[in-house]
């Protein structure tokens, strides 16, 4: 799953799509109270969050033309106003963060379709590559960053403790399950910091081999700010 960049597929998806002509479509579909030609344009496949918002829709589409008592069209019109206003800014924010995206991209590129390991140990490594270049007109250069992370999974004990022992097999199923958790984290922030520094106008020379995440003062995991490993 793409976690920073948009896939050629959903961009494919979301060029098709004018805003003028979404607006109108949705407009259309409140007015007649069911999807019609909204359903041509290929909303269903820009992504999750379209997706979500597509769905919002349809829902408030099929309240608003249930309702029959006018006090209560009243407050499913309102709904569905904001299904509508919802769906046409997720489309624009969207399309915002792809032409942010093609630009930023003649410059840098990070790799975000990383494959989790199967087993997981409480040393987590993350091997993150991406490429970059001054200008348009430079030659790619290319690097590799490792983020080290020691997951502390130090017992919670404001939960209570379950009167029967969980099997040992339960146990390490359970370990696996908060450690792929803190692995998925662990990418995030990671991901989110490579690209906020060539963001900043950083220099890929400047890029550590490996760098050792930075655990939040106040819990035992991290924040948004562990992996800036310019800060250090």
């Amino acid at each position: 799953m793409s976690e920073i960049n948009i896939p050629p597929d959903q961009q494919d998806a979301l060029k098709a799509i004018e805003n003028r002509e979404l607006d109108r479509l949705i407009e259309q579909a409140v007015q007649k109270e069911e999807l019609g030609e909204l359903h041509n344009l290929p909303l269903a496949r820009c992504g999750p969050h379209i997706a979500r918002q597509l769905h919002d829709f349809e829902q408030a589409l099929a309240k608003h033309g249930q309702a029959k008592v006018s006090r209560k069209r009243a407050a499913t019109e309102a709904s569905l106003r904001r299904a509508a206003s919802d769906l046409s800014f997720a489309v624009g924010m969207m399309k915002r963060r792809m032409e942010t995206e093609q630009k930023e991209g003649q410059l840098f590129y990070i790799e975000d379709q990383i494959i989790p390991p199967h087993h997981f140990s409480e040393h987590l490594r993350l091997r993150l590559s991406y490429r970059w270049r001054r200008t348009v007109d430079d030659e790619w250069k290319f690097g590799v960053i490792t983020f080290v992370y020691d997951v502390n999974l130090r017992p919670d004990y404001t939960f209570p403790i379950p009167r029967r022992k969980p099997s040992a097999a339960k146990q390490e199923q359970d370990r696996q399950t908060k450690l792929y958790q803190a692995w998925e984290n662990l990418m995030r922030v990671a991901l989110c910091s490579v690209r906020d520094y060539f963001r900043e106008g950083g220099d890929g020379r400047r890029i550590p081999e490996i760098f050792q995440a930075v655990v939040d003062p106040h819990t035992p995991g991290l924040n948004n700010y562990s992996a800036q490993f310019w800060h250090q």
